[in-house]
């Protein structure tokens, strides 16, 4: 042979032999390692971690627990244009290659030499799918040979389709969301079909960085990376240079609290949660239980707006308390440094009242920073209310300057004004009174601030708002609504009413002298209630209004209890009350209907008490009568006349509530299709004010929610039951009126009464 044809051939034989041992090697270790890849079952049978879901009754999501955010979607469910940018941003010859994309691996290769590093990767939707099922995120040799080898497997036996289906619903996407369906709710607030190119975009290019890079933690590195894909796109060909310009100009709107849903029921979901927990202890977070409540949209987003309404105002009545705190901005010379992102961290929005950084302060205008990059002005009005707190007068750690956090929101013009969170809290309760069944409860002014349950938890005193039952008990001790009771000045020693000597007061400090039962309640005057409870027997009351549902031992036996000093929860108060709207029928408030598994088996399903059924009768159907009619009298004449008035209606009933040295305000009350109860209250029982009774504080919240409850609810009122005789009783003086009476107790003669002065509202 040749020499130079050996200087040939010897070359070529080397290369040859080292890539045939190359082979070979390569060959035992696919041999050896093949067979021990894992099992595909995991795939096959996917079976991913769901959360639990609550549910309104007419089938809204209200909230989910899990470690995991997760919604399961079909491939088919998935718009295309989701899939074009999923596909533009991770694996765009998805589906040419067979598992490893061997041509973007070159072109990584070629990238990274020519930019002098390793900054291209070039791993594909198979793989990522290997590797997030079944391998570490280590970067050894090793780990990446087992994951192109599980990328062959997994190609070999699942289509295309199904490989993509994993992908989206498997991958984490930031803030706890995995799967794209999820990570669609939890950043934009609606279903996959419902996105917009920019948003499909946005979330497409979240799997390279999700914690860090997500539009909440990261808006800009986010922005960024979504501008990226939309450019490979458009160069791809799935969108239009116009669709291109369109989605680069779309301005997101991201929602910033992940914790907000569409329907505010924060305290609902919390004790739906809790009962599913206490059920199903072991995997109550990841088998895609489906708990369904017994409350309505519509009913929920009007108690939640009501009480809202009713705190807010209660608040602007008491004046601006100043900075809510200071953040140090000396450093920051941008009004768009991320700094200043990052200072705003630790101060969450609360619905639309939104945290803000004072960058300029004067009398005439304010100038503040609001999360996201949004410069707000506030002058004129919008600075009205905090007025006291910008001059150089005001308190040196509550004075708007530079730095301070501030709350600011939009008035029904759009301009922006300066708010506060209010201190007071307050709760709202409605339900059905027929079976029980909650349809609406709202436990504080804002879940997130304060997750004390005070509609369920909150023990505190109903004041006059515990009349009714006083005098539900007086009625089966003899009195009936005609009944003359004296107004006039009382006093009690200690032995009497076991503390101290007590001299109790009508709420204005005016006395009416002799009057009857039905116009003593509706002007909630103290001094007879005192009396028909001290003629009735404390303790034959205190153990009567057990009937409704209350604990006897929260309400001692003492003439106190005669203006709600015992303790109540404003869960309780409305089971009472539906007593008396239901024509005297025990009821179970309940706020659970159901509790499914993800195949849709029913677990668990309530079985609620029903009025109607005679086993449940807590008090006599006349005694229910005569208590829902002298109620309706609060609501048209009485310290509740204001809801007759705005509702124009006559067949609602209830009762104010305010107690000793104005801590609790309270309004209570019903039509026959719904019951419902208004609290407000400071946490840390305090004054809420000399003019703040349960008329002008908590009624408002109860007409506000009744309005919107109630809208094409024809009037209705109780049958009178058999057993009443009318008879005619003279009515102050200006003829005579009728009034029902038990037949057993129906007076021979009817005791006349002096007329009196009409014309100051009644308060309580």
């Amino acid at each position: 042979m040749p020499p130079a044809l050996r200087w040939v051939l010897y070359p070529i034989v080397v290369v040859v032999g080292l890539a045939a041992i190359a082979l070979a090697l390569l060959a035992v270790v696919l041999s050896l390692a093949y067979p021990n890849l894992p099992a595909l079952e995991i795939l096959t049978d996917y079976r991913p971690k769901v959360p639990l879901r609550v549910y309104t009754a007419d089938g809204y999501l209200i909230g989910e627990f899990g470690e995991e955010r997760r919604a399961v979607v079909s491939i088919h469910d998935v718009p295309e244009i989701m899939k074009q940018a999923i596909l533009a941003a991770e694996d765009e010859r998805f589906y040419q290659h067979s598992g490893v994309d061997t041509l973007g691996i070159l072109r990584a290769v070629q990238a990274n030499l020519v930019s002098g590093g390793k900054r291209q990767g070039a791993s594909t939707i198979t793989q990522q799918v290997a590797k997030n099922f079944f391998l570490s995120s280590e970067k050894t040799y090793t780990r990446k040979l087992y994951e192109a080898l599980l990328s062959f497997k997994i190609e070999h036996n699942l289509s295309k389709d199904q490989i993509l289906e994993l992908y989206i619903n498997q991958i984490f996407l930031g803030q706890r969301a995995y799967g794209f369906a999820s990570a669609a709710q939890t950043y934009f607030g609606k279903p996959l079909a419902d996105l917009t190119i920019a948003e499909a975009a946005m979330l497409a290019g979240l799997p390279k960085a999700p914690s860090a890079d997500n539009p909440i933690a990261r808006p800009k590195r986010a922005r960024i990376r979504q501008q990226y894909v939309l450019r490979r796109m458009n160069e791809l060909g799935f969108i239009t240079d116009e669709q291109y310009e369109e989605a680069l100009a779309q301005p997101l709107i991201i929602k910033r609290d992940v914790r907000e849903t569409l329907i505010h029921a924060g305290y609902v979901t919390e004790m739906a949660r809790q009962i599913a927990a206490e059920r199903f202890p072991d995997d109550v977070y990841t088998r895609g239980l489906r708990v369904f409540t017994t409350i309505l949209r519509a009913d929920q987003e009007a108690a939640y707006n009501s009480l809202r309404e009713g705190v807010l105002d209660y608040d602007r009545r008491h004046g601006y308390r100043g900075a809510e705190a200071y953040v140090d901005i000396s450093q920051i010379k941008s009004e768009q440094d991320e700094a200043l992102e990052d200072a705003l961290q630790d101060f969450d929005d609360a619905e639309d009242l939104h945290p803000a950084i004072v960058l300029q302060a004067s009398t005439k205008a304010i100038r503040a920073y609001r999360r996201g990059g949004e410069i707000v002005t506030l002058d004129g009005e919008g600075l009205k209310f905090a007025g006291r707190m910008i001059d150089d007068k005001a308190p040196a750690n509550k004075r708007l300057r530079r730095g301070a956090i501030i709350r600011v929101q939009t008035d029904d013009k759009d301009h922006w004004r300066i708010v506060q969170m209010p201190e007071v809290e307050a709760a709202f309760l409605a339900a059905d009174p027929r079976d029980g069944a909650i349809r609406a409860l709202v436990g504080g002014f804002d879940f997130n601030r304060n997750k004390f349950n005070h509609a369920t938890q909150a023990w505190r005193q109903p004041g006059s708002s515990f009349k009714p039952f006083i005098y539900s008990a007086a009625l089966e001790r003899g009195f009936n609504p005609a009944s003359v009771v004296s107004d006039e000045p009382i006093s009690f020693p200690a032995t009497v009413t076991g503390s101290q000597a007590w001299v109790p007061k009508n709420y204005d400090g005016k006395y009416e002298g002799p009057m009857r039962v039905r116009r003593a309640l509706a002007r909630s005057k103290n001094m007879v209630s005192i009396r028909l409870l001290q003629a009735s027997g404390v303790r034959y009351v205190q153990d009567y209004v057990t009937r409704f549902g209350f604990d006897a031992e929260k309400h001692p036996p003492y003439l106190t209890m005669a203006l709600g000093a015992g303790s109540v929860t404003p869960w309780q108060m409305v089971a009472g009350y539906a007593v008396f709207a239901n024509g005297g029928y025990r009821i179970r408030p309940y706020i659970v209907s159901q509790i499914l598994d993800d195949k849709n088996q029913v677990l668990a399903q309530a079985a609620p008490t029903t009025a109607g059924d005679e086993r449940l009768r807590a008090i006599d159907p006349r005694n229910a009568f005569l208590m829902d009619s002298m109620m309706r009298d609060v609501t048209i004449y009485g310290t509740g006349a204001r809801a007759s008035a705005k509702l124009k209606r006559h067949d609602l009933a209830g009762k104010t509530g305010t107690t000793n040295d104005q801590v609790d305000a309270w309004f209570c009350g019903y039509q026959q299709t719904v019951v419902a109860c208004s609290w407000i209250g400071f946490d840390q029982p305090k004054n809420l004010g000399r003019r703040e009774t349960g008329g002008a504080t908590a009624l408002p919240a109860w007409i506000s929610y009744m309005g919107k409850a109630l809208k094409d609810v024809p009037e209705s009122f109780l049958p009178t039951p058999d057993g009443l005789v009318s008879l005619a009783v003279p009515d102050r003086g200006k003829g005579p009126a009728r009034e029902l009476f038990y037949r057993e107790n129906a007076p021979a003669e009817i005791e006349p009464v002096w007329p009196v002065d009409d014309s100051q509202e009644a308060v309580d």
